[in-house]
């Protein structure tokens, strides 16, 4: 027979839908007699068998206040450790942490989350513009403040949520750079003696992000069809390499390579094997592992891009330039909607729409060439 748990003792069980484990325990009762309960989530038994502990202890010396009456600063810390950590990546979390503790909790943390008013967090952001904080961190801290409002309202802890009652903060939209064909080739001329030759020749003809380049291993490269799988991505995090998911669904992908990719990639790898490199990362550091965004910048991006004399740009307008060269080709936007791994095409022609007047031309004389007679 199995044993029936005590008062306090709380639940844990898995949720497969989540692939989280959760545990949930009693903390009280509202004025009808229902019971009120707290939950916490955690991506192993182990972590939320301690993390029912702390909740049992915390219910047990009373510290469990009404959930409607929790200050902005303890929601935003419970949200952040118990919901958003388990859904995105490390590097967001990171962002998404500081934002809050520097822009937000100084100003508004002491509200009492059920008392938030729209006025007060539309003063919030005029006084971020004062302190000098950029429109577009405006914009994210509109953006994560929202998600976590919105998690409260579906949890009852407030009645409505106050960032839907305001515009989030404007942001002048940035004027890409790119460079045109004959920049894009005079480019690669000048890194053609460099290490790293194969991974421009790579960031032009695939539109891939940095760090998709540098998570890229030989196990990803198909020599029989010409192709490349997209499976991870290498970013720097406090100092340390993480390897992570690609940023979206959709950026686990195959991407078809055209012949001067292959034969950069056939020479690099030849190159290695010359130095009796065997590592398994397609472009490595002197030890063999993955290559620092910050010593790829140092080292050979900004060197080459000095010595060319071309118009400065970033090593993500290198995807810009990709893109924007493929659709005035007239390559489909779907297809390089799939190239880049965005989420949606809408992505895609919003991004570039730069490019669509003079595909709009193209079409004009193509209908004419079809009617002309």
């Amino acid at each position: 027979m199995t044993k029936r748990r005590g008062r306090g003792e709380g639940s844990i069980h898995f949720l497969e839908s989540k692939g989280l484990w959760c545990a949930r325990l009693v903390v009280g009762y509202d004025s009808n007699g229902m019971r009120k309960r707290r939950a916490v989530y955690g991506k192993t038994k182990g972590e939320i068998q301690k993390k029912l502990l702390e909740l049992q202890s915390a219910a047990a010396s009373g510290s469990l206040a009404d959930p409607k009456q929790m200050r902005l600063i303890d929601y935003l810390k419970h949200w952040l450790e118990d919901v958003a950590r388990l859904v995105i990546r490390k590097s967001t979390y990171v962002r998404y942490e500081g934002l809050l503790r520097i822009h937000v909790i100084p100003h508004i943390g002491g509200i009492q989350i059920s008392k938030l008013q729209p006025g007060q967090i539309q003063n919030l952001y005029r006084k971020l513009e004062d302190e000098g904080c950029s429109p577009r961190s405006r914009q994210f801290i509109h953006a994560v403040l929202r998600k976590a409002l919105d998690q409260a309202f579906r949890w009852g802890y407030i009645q409505r949520n106050v960032c839907d009652m305001i515009k989030r903060p404007l942001a002048p939209k940035k004027t890409m750079k790119c460079w045109d064909a004959e920049q894009t080739n005079y480019f690669l001329n000048i890194a053609k003696p460099d290490r790293l030759f194969a991974l421009y020749m790579l960031a032009f003809t695939t539109g891939l992000r940095q760090g998709e380049l540098l998570g890229l291993q030989w196990s990803d490269i198909d020599w029989n069809n010409n192709s490349l799988s997209v499976q991870r991505t290498v970013y720097e995090l406090r100092g340390k390499i993480e390897i992570g998911e690609p940023k979206t669904a959709k950026g686990r992908r195959k991407i078809e390579l055209p012949k001067a990719a292959i034969a950069a990639l056939k020479a690099h790898q030849e190159k290695m094997f010359a130095e009796n490199n065997n590592s398994l990362w397609v472009f490595c550091d002197s030890d063999g592992g993955p290559l620092r965004r910050s010593n790829l910048r140092k080292r050979s991006f900004l060197p080459l891009l000095k010595s060319s004399g071309l118009p400065i740009i970033r090593f993500h307008d290198f995807r810009h330039t990709a893109a924007t060269l493929l659709l005035s080709q007239g390559v489909h936007p779907k297809v390089v909607q799939e190239r880049l791994g965005h989420a949606q095409i809408s992505i895609t022609l919003d991004t570039y729409s730069h490019v669509l007047p003079s595909m709009q031309k193209e079409a004009a004389e193509k209908l004419d060439m079809i009617f002309s007679s």
